[in-house]
């Protein structure tokens, strides 16, 4: 498959007015939001690309039964409408692509990330009047229904295999070591879903440094969001240097700089000293 490359400036520039827009509405759409990372991702996925994604979990949500009954029995018809009949699963390699962070992709391939098959659960589920949610346990995001004492957790990597209480403690105990926290099962907000999304996509760049486009489109849209980790401003900074744009990587830096003087002044300083170094690349 052909990797996906950004779109022109000016598409971008589109597209990231309307993911800000989205992000700062009163209820942003978690589908909307996805899709527009996709556009910023690959310029295959022009207007009608995101209108056809919509279609389809539209579609999906449509070959539901009409209220199945409980969170277990919503559970139920999701893992054998998505994971048994449309066959959405994960599987080791989908850790290796691009695309599993896509959702576009993700609704073609049938392949993704836990958190991407999850948001197509939560989307499709979401459609057919369903109480559903994120939940997103450390290392491995998967889907509620219900909530308190009768939420049902599935997990959409795995086909949506509806989880015991001691499932979900293994998936935490394997990535933490730590024991399941209550807090853990709180419904992930839309936004916090979409920079784990992102941060995703930064991780898959990260070990490829000839794809800095992605990193440096994948850290611009999270400054994007609402609420995001002032630190993204120094990677921003970094990448844009490592890019060859040595004056914007080292303004960037001395305005982080600032920023992390209130609280650490020796941090500020080395980070200065990194302002002046880009700069001296120019000689």
């Amino acid at each position: 498959m052909r990797p996906p490359y950004p779109p022109s400036p000016e598409r971008s520039a589109e597209l990231r007015r309307r993911f800000s827009e989205e992000a700062r509405s009163e209820r942003p759409d978690l589908s909307t939001l996805c899709l527009l990372v996709g556009a910023e991702a690959d310029r295959e996925l022009d207007e009608g690309g995101l209108d056809e994604a919509q279609v389809e979990l539209d579609r999906l949500a449509g070959l539901l039964p009409h209220r199945p009954g409980g969170p277990r029995a919503w559970a139920v018809a999701l893992r054998e409408l998505l994971g048994e009949r449309t066959g959405f699963h994960g599987t080791p390699a989908d850790y290796q692509r691009l695309e599993s962070s896509l959702l576009h992709e993700v609704l073609v391939r049938r392949r993704g990330l836990p958190i991407l098959l999850s948001v197509v659960w939560m989307e499709v589920a979401r459609r057919a009047g369903a109480p559903v949610c994120g939940v997103a346990l450390p290392g491995h995001f998967v889907v509620g229904f219900g909530s308190g004492a009768e939420q049902v957790l599935a997990d959409p990597f795995d086909g949506g295999r509806v989880l015991t209480g001691a499932d979900a403690e293994l998936l935490v105990v394997g990535a933490t070591g730590a024991r399941l926290d209550p807090a853990m099962l709180r419904p992930a907000d839309p936004l916090d879903v979409v920079l784990r999304i992102l941060n995703n996509v930064r991780a898959w760049a990260v070990a490829r440094p000839e794809r800095s486009d992605v990193a440096l489109w994948a850290v611009e849209l999270s400054l994007l969001l609402p609420s995001h980790p002032a630190r993204l401003r120094y990677e921003r900074a970094q990448l844009l240097v490592q890019r060859g744009d040595f004056v914007g990587g080292a303004v960037e830096l001395e305005a982080y700089a600032d920023v992390v003087s209130a609280v650490d002044e020796a941090a500020s300083e080395r980070v200065r000293g990194e302002a002046s170094a880009a700069r001296a690349m120019l000689n």
